[in-house]
């Protein structure tokens, strides 16, 4: 049925398909074939034996070779094996296999000497010629050994560090050790076997190459002194050993039991048998117990003075005290005739931690090949490690039943759980939630997520410091999951990476004609730049020699494809050096490959970040990656999508034929990830080998392909960029153009490696040159910043102008108080209704003219590189104090770092600055003084999450309005100082501000126009003075700042005060009428009452003195009937109203 389906493969049954398949065998193997196939063809009649003949024969050697009952301890070597080198190598497969394949590099690079760098291997691979070390060649690696020796040869490179040309093997003094062996005879690059890859890059490289790899195999024998009865699972051995145990000076007590040797517990234990068989009774102690299931709070007995003896009686230890514990693993069989017999009434009572040091360490050890068992030798006996009777299947004697118990928050733990819990929960109430923004919990995978406001109890809703930061979209994480998966290491050492092509895409159209005419576009600029010609055709040179492009091949019938039109560019700084941009954005049929592809999350390093952290410490320098994307490999099935036209050879007068690029392209929106991903995986491949701070370097101070940072000492630094160089070198990564303030730092590395202008120089005697990094002007002799003003003049329009200001590149704001003029005149040109182009009125060409001339006292500015002249890790303390400041033309904020060191002396040193321009029309002062402080508060968090250190934080300002704002609590704002008060209030608490005079505020010059040629007299970048006072009066101002007049302030919402007036009923009360005995007494006081009342009432009036005095007869006439009335209607309503209450 095979034949039927698979005609292809018939030529198996014939000499030609087999004899290259047998060729691969061992010699005796061969022997016995020639033997076992004559036979066959005299027997059957047939012109040569059948495939399924060859596979029978092979499946019946291999199953002979493979019997473990024939395998032998030692072996067996051939006659005219020299018996030295057999036990030197004594793990090197008894079976040699020919393995034969095409090989990717060209013979010359192998084996021609004379075309080859003269670099030692160790820095430059000779086979593929890049800054990889020959032993770290994977290709290399690869190789039989004998192949590998045979290179080493005729390459003469010692044989025993293979990193370098000028000595012998046996004249290297070199410590080496293989780590796949251990062994310190040879080194890992030329261990016998195969390479030690992991599986996912051998699965990355089979779906890469389509080859399958035939490696050496080990014949591994598994040597069991039992016969294995049904168990199904390998035994897998950890430390165990059988010991004897007494209390000590009760050597008549002893027990023989297992103690296993665990060295990362940090406490030896004890199960409860082992209490029980001594005897020990005591109170239980509580203890927490961490293990990978989670972390426990329990409780057990303690022993002390025990004797832990070794059944030799040549070793006796006496642990610490025993904890209680019976969380031990219980699983013990017999595994190698070195060790004692089973001993069936001996328990696993005792784990021994690294509490008790002695007994780990390892007296002597036997290794056998890779993912087998091996075994040491302590001080309590012989241990085996790892899984035994790897080829049977075997069924235990015993099972283990481990419970896992689910906890209420949904974690797993083998710890049983309280039974007595109680668990609380409280509802937030709706008046509570009304002020949160909408948000969508998530309930786990059953429930995904929803709006449900119970998840509150979970933290949902707490707010951290990264809240306002970019988070990755939906598209970024598929781009960083495809680079994980499919990412990988090529045997030249290349990181190989497919082009991020979104899903589902539109089918890319044919766009060769266009590619055509922007070529032929390209060759008529040539012809009027015949120096950019020579630079194009210079680069393409290199592109090709270093295999960057490569003639493509034919397309095969409807197969996608896509050309990139190229055209050049030059760096303003660089005008002899061009790049080649492959114009990945030209749409054909309104698409382009830029369209089709994803562009990936922004891994880069802010620049700002990169510059603050090079100014920390004494020692700075600088490095770059040279053709940092060119450095990537493109996966070989998505080169076809990077064609482009191009001639022959790189001839001009050839024709022109399809190339493609093999590798990332200048031009491409993932790019720029792709090689930042790279990067980033290579620093992640080399922190074990290369150190932490390494990867540190690379992590976290590359702005793309430059590397700047500033260590404490220049050993650091050597030591720092040498291990980043050996990293970066792994993956053809080259590190070089090196800069520093030190010249002991550059005279480490040799010139090439250093910098374009420092190559030839003197150190010690020429003055060094001005660098620039990350466009930043470095004065490597006075270490400082300086600025480079461009001497182009450009035209009196608007364009010209803003371009004038952009050209002033600043990006730390050491001179905002400049900037900030040239751009209020450039938004003042702006403001006018004319065309970008049209020369700005004649009036203001004094003005701008004024300006661009005084930018020249700018290059006269010598800015400190370091913030202050001591390291910041050896600081008793750090302050970093930012000031603000407002005016109708600015608003600024600028941050000063105040150190005092271990002897009491303060430093300060500027930091950065940021100033913008205030709206038109203008706001208040006090709107733009709040502003200011959001500007201060926003750089603070800045400089904060940039540097690596712990600050304490202080703010300044001269508005006593702003101050009061932020400290108020009680009165209600208006919404505009609202927000900026929150916003403050959210990242600072009010304690933090500060009260400072204006003329000691430093941020008040960058409010206000200034001459460069004032800037270095002011206080602008030495600070106040009174922060060079290590006792300055500021740092104890806890005064609490008040509202200033809140009831003329706009701002501040009035209050609203309503007085109400309210006419009370005085009558004369009818607890006074019980004073009188009758009714006739009490009409006659009312009746005088009323006459002296009315007496007093007439004399104010009339100012005349009235007769106050009444005798009986004029009270006889008064008329009574009135006061009778009147005091009846009062007893009348004050009885009611008594009546009403009850």
């Amino acid at each position: 049925m095979w034949r039927g389906l698979t005609p292809g493969l018939a030529y198996l049954n014939t000499a030609r398909g087999v004899n290259p398949i047998v060729e691969k065998l061992p010699f005796n193997l061969q022997e016995r074939w020639v033997t076992q196939g004559s036979r066959y063809k005299e027997d059957y009649k047939v012109a040569f034996p059948p495939f399924s003949f060859f596979v029978q024969f092979i499946c019946n050697q291999a199953k002979t070779r493979n019997d473990p009952s024939f395998a032998f301890s030692s072996s067996t070597y051939s006659n005219n094996q020299r018996p030295d080198r057999a036990a030197k190598f004594s793990n090197k497969p008894s079976v040699f296999v020919k393995k034969t394949e095409v090989s990717a590099i060209a013979p010359s690079s192998l084996n021609n000497q004379s075309e080859r760098k003269t670099d030692e291997p160790d820095k430059h691979c000779p086979i593929h010629n890049k800054p990889h070390p020959l032993f770290k060649c994977r290709t290399f690696r690869n190789k039989h050994l004998d192949d590998r020796k045979a290179f080493l040869k005729e390459n003469s490179i010692c044989y025993r560090c293979c990193a370098s040309t000028r000595r012998l093997a046996k004249d290297c003094k070199l410590s080496v050790k293989c780590r796949e062996c251990d062994s310190d005879k040879h080194i890992s690059a030329l261990h016998p076997g195969p390479a030690p890859w992991s599986a996912e890059e051998n699965k990355c490289e089979l779906e890469q190459n389509r080859v399958e790899k035939n490696d050496t195999p080990f014949n591994v024998t598994s040597k069991c002194t039992e016969v294995c009865s049904n168990s199904r699972q390998p035994r897998s051995c950890s430390k165990i050993c059988l010991v004897k145990v007494y209390p000590s000076n009760q050597r008549e007590k002893m027990r023989r039991v297992y103690a296993v040797l665990d060295e990362q517990s940090n406490r030896s234990l004890a199960k409860s048998q082992f209490f029980d068989l001594f005897g020990i009774e005591s109170n239980s102690s509580p203890y927490t117990l961490r293990t990978c299931s989670g972390t426990v709070e329990t409780a057990g007995r303690k022993a002390s003075n025990f004797t832990v003896e070794s059944l030799n009686g040549e070793t006796t230890v006496m642990p610490p005290t025993l904890i209680e514990c019976n969380t031990m693993p219980d699983d013990k069989a017999p595994v190698a005739d070195k060790i004692p017999p089973p001993d069936p009434s001996a328990q696993i009572l005792l784990l021994l931690g690294r509490d008790v040091l002695s007994v780990h360490k390892v007296r002597e050890q036997h290794n056998g090949p890779n993912n087998t068992p091996y075994a040491q030798r302590l001080d309590l006996g012989w241990v085996i490690v790892g899984e035994i009777c790897l080829d049977g299947a075997h069924q235990p004697t015993d099972v283990n039943v481990y419970k896992t118990n689910i906890l209420t928050n949904g974690r797993a733990s083998y710890f049983t759980p309280c039974p007595k819990s109680i668990h609380v929960k409280e509802q937030a109430s709706s008046q509570s939630l009304q002020y949160l923004p909408d948000v969508l919990c998530y309930s786990g995978p059953s429930k995904g997520f929803s709006t449900d406001t119970s998840c509150i109890e979970d933290g949902v809703f707490l707010r951290t410091a990264d809240d306002e930061k970019t988070a990755l979209s939906i598209e970024d994480k598929l781009f960083l999951d495809l680079m994980k998966k499919e990412v990988h290491l090529a045997e030249d050492n290349h990181w190989v990476a497919p082009l991020p092509f979104r899903s589902p895409r539109i089918r890319l159209p044919d766009n060769k004609e266009q590619a055509k005419h922007r070529l032929f576009s390209l060759q008529r600029t040539f012809q009027k730049k015949p120096g950019m010609k020579e630079h194009f055709f210079d680069f393409m040179q290199k592109v090709i020699e270093n295999h960057q492009a490569e003639p493509a091949p034919p397309l095969k019938p409807g197969e996608e494809c896509w050309y990139l039109p190229i055209f050049g560019v030059y760096h303003p700084q660089k005008p002899e050096k061009i790049r080649v941009v492959f114009d990945s954005s030209a749409q054909y049929s309104n698409i382009s490959l830029n369209d089709v592809l994803m562009t990936g999350p922004d891994l880069n390093n802010t620049l700002i970040g990169v510059l603050l952290r090079f100014r920390k410490e004494r020692i700075a320098i600088t490095a770059d990656i040279e053709q940092m994307f060119y450095c990537f490999k493109v996966k070989e099935d998505h080169r076809n999508y990077l064609r482009f036209l191009w001639h022959k050879e790189n001839c001009p007068e050839e024709e022109i034929i399809d190339y493609r690029m093999t590798v990332h392209v200048f031009g491409n929106s993932p790019s720029p990830a792709v090689a930042i991903y790279g990067l980033r995986r290579t620093a992640e491949h080399g922190e074990a080998e290369h150190g932490t701070n390494a990867k540190e370097f690379v992590l976290h101070n590359f702005y793309v392909d430059d590397g700047i940072t500033s260590v404490p000492s220049e050993e650091e630094a050597v030591d720092l960029l040498k291990r980043t160089q050996e990293m970066l070198a792994e993956a053809n990564l080259r590190l070089h153009k090196m800069a520093s303030n030190s010249a002991t730092v550059m005279e480490a590395f040799p010139p090439e490696d250093r910098a374009k202008d420092l190559k030839d120089l003197d150190l010690n005697a020429d003055p060094l040159p001005l660098q620039r990094s990350l466009g930043v002007s470095w004065n490597l002799k006075n270490d400082c910043f300086t600025f480079k003003v461009s001497r182009e003049v450009k035209p009196f329009t608007r364009r010209g102008a803003l371009a004038t200001v952009n050209s002033l590149y600043d990006p730390l704001g050491f001179v905002s108080p400049i900037t900030m003029h040239g751009k209020a005149l450039v938004r003042e040109f702006t403001s006018m209704q004319q065309e970008w182009d049209t020369p700005v009125p004649a009036d203001k060409r004094a003005q701008w003219e004024a300006w661009t001339t005084s930018l020249t006292d700018l290059e006269h500015l010598h800015i400190p590189r370091q913030y202050v002249p001591v390291t910041l890790s050896q600081a008793h303390s750090k302050e970093l104090c930012v000031f603000s400041d407002a005016s109708v033309l600015a608003i600024a904020a600028v941050a000063y770092l105040r150190v005092i060191d271990s002897d009491g002396q303060c430093h300060v040193g500027f930091v950065m600055s940021k100033s913008k321009l205030a709206p038109f029309p203008a706001h208040t002062i006090p709107w733009l003084e709040l502003c200011a402080s959001v500007l201060a508060v926003e750089l603070m968090e800045l400089i904060n999450g940039e540097l690596d250190t712990e600050l304490r934080i202080k703010f300044y300002t001269d508005s006593r309005v702003v101050l009061g704002y932020i400290h108020n609590t009680t009165r209600r704002f208006h919404m505009y100082v609202a927000n900026r008060v929150t916003r403050i209030r959210k990242s600072t608490t009010p304690s933090q501000w500060h009260y400072v005079r204006t003329d000691l505020n430093p941020a008040d010059h960058a409010t206000r126009i200034m001459p460069p040629a004032q800037l270095h007299l002011t206080n602008w970048f030495s600070g106040p003075k009174f922060l060079t006072q290590p006792d300055a009066p500021e740092d104890t101002d806890a005064e609490c700042f008040q509202l200033v007049n809140p009831d003329l302030d706009l701002e501040i919402r009035t209050q609203v005060t309503t007085l109400a007036t309210s006419i009370a009923n005085h009558t004369l009360g009818s607890d006074r009428f019980q004073r009188f005995s009758s009714w006739k007494s009490l009409v006659k006081a009312v009746v005088i009452l009323t006459h002296v009342a009315k007496s007093f009432s007439q004399s104010s009036r009339t100012e005349r003195p009235v007769e106050n005095g009444i005798t009986a007869q004029g009270l006889a006439h008064q008329n009574t009937h009135k006061q009778n009335l009147q005091l009846s209607k009062l007893c009348n309503k004050m009885c009611t109203k008594t009546s009403s209450r009850a």
